[in-house]
């Protein structure tokens, strides 16, 4: 039995709680509640599990086997002494704050006993061995990327695609022993991602010594989550990764563009996809006052925390909205700001799509604090900007198209062009902050055979052919001459896009769409009368004929 497979089933048992009355939103959390006890119980059979576990009284051996109201009853009352510590007699059951943590306000909304029942049974036939080979942090994510593709669930705003996740990991190549943050942790994709790719450089952390594996399980990750539902996943996610972190775990709950944002530790690596939209008071309101330019734009927020909050030299990735790169005012400044601390190296323009909100236009910034001369320079840091062009001409990714590693393999290939095998730890790191020995023109997925625009700055005075070319070099003051400090830099034409000067005459455009509306209001009319409202279609008509002037 598959991975896959195994998260199907699991998936599977929404239909039991669909059952039960638990709204679709609610699924994943009312699921991983008893999932989480049974995973630390096969990590403990395993002998993965060396802290952190289940206080007697509340395992899976307290529950599998038990029926009726009895079932449901221990099972509430494990809930209350996983998230409170103590029993109903207020007897303590356990003191671990990581737990108390992962449980916080947890309650099941089940309501028929033989429901719960039947999900037990389920988790217990599941082949539990096989799952282990691939790790049950994998099947657990695994759940978390199923239900973020259910958009009924509303869930996709928390979740990355893995295979950009990856992306941005392997570009900045972090390394042991380096402070690594994300101020919009979701379920801790990113975080979770590094941890793995530190392992796969060190043997499973093999490598190092006992004090180096230490801090990479209680120290080197920390993450901000504002949604305490969110945040129960990605504390989840972490410890089945075997990332504890500390007294609050990897993960801690707050507002990053608040006092908890205020209060981090300067990063050597930050990587992040901030949510999307305008801060609108409330838990999720703008409250900093170190930020410089004041802004409701949250985006915009949090760019500014990510670049203060690097050490010298320390990089960064960053998911943000094609907004931030051309909105003027505040935005301008911001960017300016960036492009003035911060080596600004490299844009990659994103496929759409791929994310949760389908119609938003995306971009990952990469930039590292300091110049490429100078990590402790404050001004002037960013000399060229380079930009892949992933968008153009790009298939509509979905289910039916899934955006996978293969897209990003040509980016990847000319991000860090220098050879990178038998580097020690740390080169990798210092070959990423300020890439180099980079040429344009890289020619993937056939955009030599794509238009150009009529007119474009972009391309002006460049060879024919490498204005085919999805990789690109722009100096900071073509920026600033040619684009007002704007970084929306695009040069290759969309087989989709409207060219404004093709368009026919106003007055033929015009009458097209009044022909068209007409059309409309007919076949309205004609359904009107279909469902028996004749009087109301006959009122329409004459309101209709007073607004145009004419009879009916």
């Amino acid at each position: 039995m598959t991975n896959n497979d195994i998260v199907q089933k699991l998936w599977n048992l929404c239909d039991v709680l669909r059952d039960d009355g638990i709204n679709y939103s609610d699924y994943v959390t009312e699921l991983v509640l008893l999932l989480f006890i049974k995973m630390v119980h096969e990590n403990t059979e395993a002998g993965t599990l060396k802290k952190h576990p289940l206080p007697e009284g509340c395992r899976w051996s307290d529950l599998n086997g038990k029926s009726g109201i009895n079932l449901l009853n221990d099972y509430k009352r494990i809930l209350l002494s996983l998230s409170t510590g103590k029993d109903g007699d207020g007897t303590l059951v356990h003191d671990d704050p990581l737990i108390s943590a992962i449980y916080a306000d947890a309650q099941t909304r089940l309501r028929e006993p033989r429901h719960l029942e039947q999900m037990i049974k389920t988790l217990d036939q599941i082949d539990w061995f096989s799952a282990q080979k691939d790790g049950l942090g994998d099947l657990y994510e695994g759940l978390l990327e199923k239900n973020a593709n259910e958009t009924k669930s509303g869930a996709g705003q928390y979740f990355t695609p893995r295979a950009l996740i990856n992306t941005m990991v392997r570009c900045l190549k972090p390394q042991p022993g380096e402070i690594i943050q994300d101020p919009a942790a979701g379920t801790a994709g990113f975080l979770i991602a590094t941890h793995e790719y530190i392992k796969s450089q060190t043997d499973d952390l093999y490598d190092l010594t006992a004090e180096q594996k230490r801090f990479q399980t209680t120290r080197a990750y920390v993450g901000i989550e504002l949604v305490p539902g969110t945040r129960r996943l990605a504390l989840m996610n972490c410890l089945l990764h075997g990332m504890e972190g500390d007294t609050e775990g990897v993960v801690h709950l707050g507002n990053a563009l608040g006092q908890t944002g205020a209060g981090l530790a300067k990063a050597d690596v930050i990587l992040a996809n901030p949510p999307f939209g305008t801060s609108k008071g409330g838990d999720a309101s703008i409250t900093r006052d170190d930020l410089t330019y004041k802004t409701s734009n949250k985006q915009l927020a949090f760019l500014q925390h990510i670049y203060r909050n690097l050490k010298p030299g320390g990089r960064a990735a960053v998911v943000l909205p094609d907004n931030v790169l051309f909105e003027a005012g505040v935005g301008t400044d911001v960017r300016r700001d960036l492009m003035n601390k911060c080596n600004l190296h490299t844009i990659l323009r994103l496929p759409t799509g791929i994310f949760y909100a389908q119609g938003v236009k995306t971009n990952v910034l990469f930039f590292t604090k300091g110049s490429a001369t100078d990590k402790y320079q404050e001004e002037n840091c960013t000399e060229h900007v380079w930009v892949y062009d992933l968008r153009t001409n790009m298939p509509s990714f979905g289910k039916r198209t899934p955006f996978g590693e293969k897209h990003l393999a040509p980016f990847e290939a000319v991000f860090s062009p220098s050879p990178l095998a038998g580097e020690g730890r740390g080169e990798g790191a210092a070959s990423t902050a300020h890439p180099s020995a980079r040429t344009e023109g890289e020619y993937s997925f056939h955009s030599e055979a794509i238009d150009l625009p009529e007119h474009s700055d972009e391309n002006e005075g460049i060879d024919p052919r490498l204005a085919h070319s999805r990789w690109r070099r722009f100096s900071r003051q073509w920026i600033a001459e040619h684009k007002g400090d704007s970084l929306d830099i695009s040069w290759l034409k969309d087989s989709d896009s409207v060219d404004a000067a093709n368009l026919p005459e106003p007055s033929v455009l015009a009458g097209e769409a009044m022909g068209e509306l007409v059309q409309a209001l007919g076949e309205l009319d004609a359904l009107m009368r279909e469902l028996g409202a004749e009087e109301e279609a006959d009122g329409a008509r004459v309101l209709l004929g007073e607004v145009m002037g004419g009879e009916d």
